[in-house]
């Protein structure tokens, strides 16, 4: 039981959110399909899931999985979970049984809810902790936040506890559950909140799923503190974005760079329809400059930012303002308020200005632990610093670059080439809207360059020699694609991102055959 002192000097998200509350009670603070919801009956909704969840046996510390889409029966079971000092675990709606399973399992969860149409991907999994895992649905989190109990905020909450356990993509091995604490999100939300101008006065389309720690707590967490309202969709289908930041005039709006180029090529493109859109954000991977250009170009008046970071840092960690843009359209910024950067070598000693290293954080934001996997946790912190992962440089004024995810880079005859700056090459071709470039074996070269590209409308004609011919006029011979596949269009994750190991697994006999 915590003092009256105690209380009163908390500081954890339900306390936040209350403060947020006071402020704008009658004002929205989500809209989702017909359903608005003001601030005000968020909260009360939220205290209402929150007390169905302790019917339900829940109890602080326990981990709750949501298996959903886009939705704000998702939100309100969030901010309950928060409540109730239950530790939310996110997990990607397109997974299979299997990969949810390994989520359910290894985190320990007690109950998992699902959106009805994704329950046969949970249904009969077991509980690790009691044998019996509780199940629900979306349905049932908004019955709840109709009639349930009211329960107040956990007496067992403080900052350092638990909030969310975030998995990673697993690319590589299997999926490491990052552990975040209401101290680091927080301290993240103050981050996010200057560095990407967020206001009050912000009208956001939330259309990127929210099981991604980007669109949860880069933008709806932070504008939710700071009073805005949010438009949450189910997809980011780049047509019904489109017309949405149309008729609602959205202000603000979030989406990966694949998102923005399938906007810029939507046969509904119309800049003059996106007039009230005032600050666009991109981020969860590298922005190509020429995208970024045309961007620019065709919407003169939106103000951009680059946001860097990834899910074990809250995930935050450096942005690049409007006003940087025009001196420095490839640096991903500066790091935000609560994040230390460096760039070191493999013995943890700073590179000079210029010269490639690992980038390394220091920050209140970072998780505590990979779940469960200590050996890892010690790994990514070897040396007092967070490893990134990721492979960039610093300019003389502390600018970042993010040259490539290390695992991205590909050694090509014993030198190491950027897939980065190949990609960027081949975006300057008026031919090309999308390209993913990668590395593939090669009984030669050990790791052959190699292109995936999908042609703009009314350029089918444009060859793989023509394409060729472009890198090879810009680039150094050994960074020329060795190979060029044109696709219809390019696979990515529910969050956007580009997935390249499946395009590794796709073509991995491409030189094997030649």
């Amino acid at each position: 039981m915590q003092s009256e002192q105690q209380r009163t000097l908390r500081n954890t998200i339900p306390d936040a959110i209350a403060r947020a509350v006071r402020r704008n009670p009658g004002k929205t603070a989500i809209r989702f399909g017909e359903r608005a919801w003001t601030y005000r009956q968020l909260d009360e909704a939220a205290a209402r899931v929150a007390g169905a969840l302790a019917q339900w046996g829940l109890r602080p510390g326990d981990r709750v999985a949501a298996f959903g889409k886009n939705s704000d029966a998702y939100v309100l079971l969030w901010l309950a979970c928060l409540r109730s000092g239950l530790i939310h675990v996110p997990v990607n709606f397109s997974m299979t049984r299997a990969e949810a399973e390994y989520i359910v399992t290894q985190s320990g969860a007690s109950a998992v809810f699902a959106d009805p149409a994704l329950a046969d991907r949970v249904d009969g999994l077991p509980c690790k902790v009691s044998g019996t895992l509780h199940r629900g649905t979306a349905r049932d989190v908004l019955m709840a936040a109709a009639n349930g109990p009211v329960a107040p905020v956990s007496e067992a909450l403080t900052d350092t506890t638990p909030a969310q356990i975030l998995y990673t993509s697993g690319t590589t091995s299997a999926p490491k559950g990052a552990v975040l604490t209401h101290r680091a999100l927080l301290a993240e939300y103050v981050s996010t909140i200057a560095a990407c101008d967020i206001r009050e006065s912000d009208d956001s389309l939330a259309a990127l799923p929210l099981y991604h720690s980007a669109q949860m707590h880069v933008f709806l967490m932070p504008l939710l503190l700071c009073g805005g309202t949010t438009l949450i969709a189910d997809s980011p289908e780049a047509g019904y974005c489109l017309r949405t930041i149309h008729a609602e005039d959205i202000t603000s709006f979030f989406a990966p760079p694949t998102v923005w180029i399938a906007l810029l090529r939507h046969a509904d493109f119309d800049p003059a329809r996106l007039g009230s859109l005032t600050k666009a954000y991109y981020g969860a991977s590298i922005m190509p400059v020429p995208v970024l250009l045309e961007l620019q170009q065709k919407l003169p008046a939106l103000r951009f930012y680059n946001c860097y970071g990834q899910s074990e840092i809250g995930p935050l960690a450096t942005v690049l303002g409007p006003d940087e843009h025009a001196a420095r359209p490839a640096s991903a910024g500066r790091p935000v308020l609560n994040v230390e950067t460096r760039i070191v070598d493999e013995t943890m000693r700073d590179v000079p200005p210029g010269e490639l290293g690992e980038i390394v954080h220091r920050s209140p934001q970072l998780l505590t632990q990979y779940w469960d996997k200590p050996e890892q946790t010690a790994e990514a912190f070897a040396g007092g610093w967070f490893h990134s992962g990721d492979l960039g440089y610093l300019d003389a004024e502390g600018y970042l670059y993010v040259v490539d995810r290390i695992k991205d880079v590909i050694n090509s005859g014993g030198v190491l080439v950027s897939s980065r700056e190949v990609e960027e090459c081949l975006y300057t071709h008026g031919a090309v809207a999308e390209v993913a470039v990668f590395a593939l074996p090669h009984p030669k070269w050990v790791e052959a360059v190699t292109a995936c590209v999908v042609r703009k409308r009314g350029h089918e004609e444009t060859s793989e020699e023509a394409l060729i011919a472009h890198a090879r006029d810009a680039l150094a011979p050994f960074k020329v694609p060795k190979r060029i596949v044109f696709v219809a269009d390019l696979p990515r994750n529910t969050a956007g991102k580009l997935l390249k190991r499946q395009l590794r697994e796709d073509y991995a006999q491409l030189f094997g055959t030649d």
